[in-house]
């Protein structure tokens, strides 16, 4: 009997017990050897880290009220006695794979993206674990729904389908109170922050403090792709009034309805929040977002060299979209440094990402005069070209503004049209930065497949509703030759029974790395050289498989690893250019992968014991 639990407890086979037991065997010995084999085989197995409880304030119904305590019929039977809650919830306990089935089984339901939304703020508004947890392990399905193009429609809806507050808003009417304000949030340790004025919602126009949807939707992202936790970000609308009559005639808007605030008025209130935050949270990273035009570069140009923040429109947008043209160049066998560009829309966000795109040209080789001359950028009343009368010289004739007056191209005439741009400048890339749907026509696209073996089209304009083309007009125009990346989520393709996968070039492959990786490592200013890194950084995540199947950018369910990678190329350029605050060699001895990986939270539920 011994020697029989011996061999089931140790797993031994029929061949070791054979060799134990021979003649002239001690018996004993072999026992006692397998034994202490077993044991030092165990030893060197790596130790198994457990959770360690975390302490409540709340107890009884304010924890089951409290979204980020809450675990619904996830309290095991000790955490419900200990916590006063037991008798409150129903006796049977699931687990929190089995409480994401039956989210996703209720999603599956809802007849449209917009009611499938209104189910998840639900959730989120009750657990959060199990809402960023469902976000995570179905980041495929969830994205679209909590942000582009769902998004949207629930700005849009913000007024008449408001049920609870989330996030902060500060008005004209608080100005000069904002330092003490921002002490009504409860959450002392904020490493993030997306703020929005309202003014340009995707490509909806002015919805005023309807566009929290977007900085909620942002954040969303932030904790379920980059791993930064819920209770560290911080969603903000600053409600400088509106300009649109619908909202000012709309009895369930919530906001200021009165003209928006400009010039100096406009700048000095934001002055008074950026100073509040990086008073209360010297730490954290703003990330500007939907900031019309003109404020957004404004903005960018006035805060970035003084506070941590990045506009997300700008920079956020022009990283991944470097990050997709280096993609689809390589995808197409090609070079940035020998790429041209067409590009419609001029307005000063577009225009800042085509100067990131310049950027990389120059980090690739060229001068900066040599790539901007790679680029034709069209406004509404066609390119930005040379004053020959040809055309009519109808941008001139309307004005050059500052902005615009850097991208004329003065081998080609004022006025042209995007096709007739096409044919003449023999672009292998088309940017579509225009929020005008379908203006890459059929004889656009054409015309980019007859000078090109595989053009690369861009339709980045979002929501779905203002994309410049489709991808399946793309690749049936190209007669399936296109590399295609869109800024809105799109369906695969099937073209000549072939299967298309065109990927979405959205803006959530690069911000989450951002903020972690100023979480992680303090990082006190991002500098365009780690926008273009974190461009490398995306594109290099991809496997082979991934390329095979003419992606451009990683399988949306590997958003983590990508979020990590950028973080990594960020922190390791802010060490060399001396820009992190919170690193010690002890951070790093283990290497900054490691280091990143292990700050990244991850929605599960911990132990939960009582302060008390």
């Amino acid at each position: 009997m011994l020697l029989s639990r011996v061999y089931y407890n140790n797993s031994l086979s029929s061949s070791a017990a054979s060799s134990i037991v021979r003649p002239g065997g001690g018996l004993g010995t072999a026992i006692r050897a397998a034994l202490f084999s077993s044991e030092a085989d165990r030893s060197v197995l790596p130790i198994r880290k457990h959770f360690k409880p975390l302490k409540t304030p709340q107890k009884s119904k304010d924890i089951l009220n409290d979204p980020l305590w809450n675990k619904g019929t996830g309290f095991k039977s000790y955490e419900r006695d200990s916590l006063g809650i037991r008798g409150l919830l129903p006796h049977g306990y699931k687990t929190i794979e089995q409480q994401k089935e039956r989210v996703i089984r209720h999603l599956e339901k809802e007849p449209t993206a917009e009611l499938k939304n209104m189910y998840l703020q639900d959730l989120q508004n009750r657990n959060e674990t199990l809402y960023f947890r469902t976000l995570v392990d179905h980041i495929d399905i969830m994205a679209p729904l909590v942000y582009t193009p769902t998004v949207g429609l629930v700005c849009q809806q913000f007024g008449n389908q408001f049920r609870r507050p989330r996030g902060m808003y500060f008005s004209r009417y608080d100005r000069g109170h904002m330092s003490s304000i921002v002490h009504n949030w409860p959450h002392s340790d904020v490493h993030v922050i997306v703020v929005t004025d309202g003014s340009r919602i995707l490509g909806l126009g002015d919805l005023g403090v309807n566009g929290m949807g977007i900085p909620i939707g942002k954040l969303a992202l932030y904790c379920a792709a980059g791993g930064i936790a819920p209770h560290r970000v911080l969603p903000i609308t600053l409600d400088m009034g509106t300009n649109n009559p619908a909202l000012i005639n709309d009895p369930d808007y919530l906001g200021t309805k009165e003209p928006r605030l400009n010039g100096a008025e406009y700048y000095d209130m934001v002055d008074e929040f950026m100073q509040a935050v990086f008073t209360r949270w010297p730490n954290v990273v703003v990330q500007f977002e939907d900031f019309e035009s003109t404020k957004a570069v404004g903005t960018l140009n006035r805060y970035r060299d003084i506070y941590r923040m990045f506009n997300d429109d700008i920079q956020g947008t022009g990283s991944v979209t470097v990050a997709g043209i280096l993609s689809a160049i390589r995808n197409s066998g090609g070079n940035i440094k020998d790429s041209r560009i067409v590009c419609a829309g001029a307005g000063s966000a577009g225009l800042g990402v085509c100067m990131q795109i310049i950027d990389g040209m120059v980090h690739a080789g060229l001068t900066r005069e040599e790539a901007k001359s790679r680029f034709a950028v069209c406004t509404s009343k066609g390119v930005l070209g040379k004053k020959d009368g040809k055309k009519g010289d109808p941008n001139h004739a309307r004005g050059i503004t500052e902005l615009q007056e850097i991208w004329l191209n003065n081998s080609l005439s004022d006025g042209l049209s995007i096709a007739q741009t096409v044919k003449e400048f023999k672009p292998n890339i088309l940017l579509g930065l225009s929020t005008v749907p379908g203006i890459f026509d059929e004889e656009v696209i054409r015309a980019m497949a007859d000078c090109n073996t595989m053009p690369i089209i861009m339709p980045m304009s979002n929501p779905t509703s203002k994309s410049e083309c489709t991808p399946q007009q793309a690749y049936e125009w190209t007669d399936g030759r296109a590399v295609v990346a869109t800024g809105s989520p799109f369906q695969p393709v099937v073209y000549k029974g072939k299967k298309y996968i065109p990927s979405q070039c959205n803006n959530m492959y690069i911000f989450p790395g951002i903020g972690l990786a100023a979480s992680v490592a303090g990082v006190t200013k991002i500098t365009d050289k780690m926008l273009y890194i974190a461009s490398e950084a995306c594109v290099n995540t991809m496997t082979k498989e991934e390329i095979a199947e003419g992606r451009t950018f990683p399988n949306i369910m590997r958003i983590r690893e990508c979020s990590k990678n950028v973080a990594v190329a960020i922190i390791e350029e802010a060490i060399r250019e001396g820009l992190t605050t919170k690193l010690s060699k002890k951070d790093i001895q283990d290497g900054i992968p490691q280091l990143v990986q292990r700050k990244m939270y991850f929605p599960t539920y911990a132990p939960l014991i009582s302060k008390e």
